[in-house]
């Protein structure tokens, strides 16, 4: 029963991972996104069928895994060993070894995949895992997933570049909700898990089949939580309990233009997820022009500037190994790609 998480980031998937991680027959890591990183190179690795190209890309994940910003503990990643546990020769089945691996050497019946990421692959998770599958739709007011994007390492700046990622991200999941039977697809508000956190974690052991543990509700005294606030100012408030008034941020954080923004474009998004608007009502939507997205974009590109220049060295260092991986990979599968 593999369990993957999906929405957006900066929608409490670290809280929520760690959660789930104090429960004793799961295991869930901090992910290194291998879909999400891998999946466009894999067509410069010509045919998998080929041993050889195979055992590339496993070597590949293995790699991208241990170089990842907080490292996998306990876990040896034995080529060999992930390649005869691959069903079919795709990137999606050296995925799933590599993460049962880790559930063996963590002592789970399961794990779980954190890379919110994941929603662009869900076909893909569908074919391989099928009815084995569980998913956990973690959402939150997008308004404040704007405000906190502002403020990380990560991801877009400007409210109408977050607002279109995370509106296509949630359409995608409630696409997918209406797909998956009721029994694998559980959706969960980021302001109920920490607005009512034991209820909720409750609810998620209902819909997993596990009993619940109370050390659920104290995984900020984890080692695991501790190990990941140590390596980004991203994941700080992990060794803290949980903040319940951690909600309706944009309305002190965001400016009048930014929340009129964002529902111009994720307005319906959020109406279909029982957030209230602020700014407009429906039908008040404002229509950018090219030069608006111009003038976005180029405040958008000038904040990211402006958080890269503030990121502790230490945690840019961590990120910059694994890009040096995937930059070394692009070059090799590109002029490979070139060759066949």
């Amino acid at each position: 029963m593999p369990i993957f998480m999906i929405g957006t980031q900066r929608s409490g998937s670290n809280l929520l991972r760690l959660m789930l991680n104090e429960l004793p027959g799961v295991a869930a890591p901090h992910p290194p996104h291998i879909l999400q990183r891998l999946a466009p190179l894999v067509p410069g690795y010509g045919d998998l069928g080929r041993d050889d190209n195979f055992m590339l890309l496993v070597d590949d994940v293995c790699r991208l895994i241990e170089l990842n910003p907080v490292p996998w503990e306990r876990v040896t990643l034995n080529r060999a060993d992930i390649l005869g546990r691959c069903r079919e020769r795709s990137l999606v089945a050296v995925f799933g070894a590599a993460y049962d691996v880790l559930a063996e050497a963590w002592g789970a019946r399961t794990w779980c995949c954190k890379s919110l990421a994941n929603i662009a692959y869900l076909d893909e998770i569908e074919r391989y895992f099928g009815d084995d599958a569980k998913y956990i739709y973690l959402y939150r007011d997008g308004r404040d997933v704007a405000c906190s994007f502002r403020k990380a390492v990560v991801g877009e700046k400007h409210f109408y570049h977050i607002a279109r990622e995370w509106a296509a991200a949630q359409r995608r999941a409630l696409a997918h909700r209406r797909r998956v039977p009721a029994p694998r697809f559980f959706s969960l508000s980021y302001e109920d898990l920490i607005g009512k956190p034991e209820e909720t974690a409750k609810r998620i052991c209902r819909f997993l089949d596990v009993p619940f543990d109370r050390s659920m509700l104290e995984y900020y005294q984890s080692e695991e939580a501790k190990h990941a606030a140590q390596q980004s100012n991203l994941w700080a408030n992990v060794v803290r309990p949980i903040m319940s008034d951690n909600s309706l941020k944009f309305l002190s954080e965001a400016t009048d233009e930014d929340v009129r923004i964002f529902e111009s474009v994720a307005g319906e998004v959020l109406d279909e997820l029982g957030y209230e608007r602020a700014c407009l009502l429906r039908g008040q939507e404002l229509k950018f022009t090219p030069a608006d997205i111009e003038r976005f974009n180029a405040e958008n590109h000038r904040l990211k500037g402006e958080v890269q220049k503030n990121t502790d060295a230490a945690d840019r260092e961590r990120r910059d190994r694994q890009d040096a991986l995937l930059k070394e990979i692009r070059m090799r599968t590109g002029a490979a790609a070139h060759v066949a």
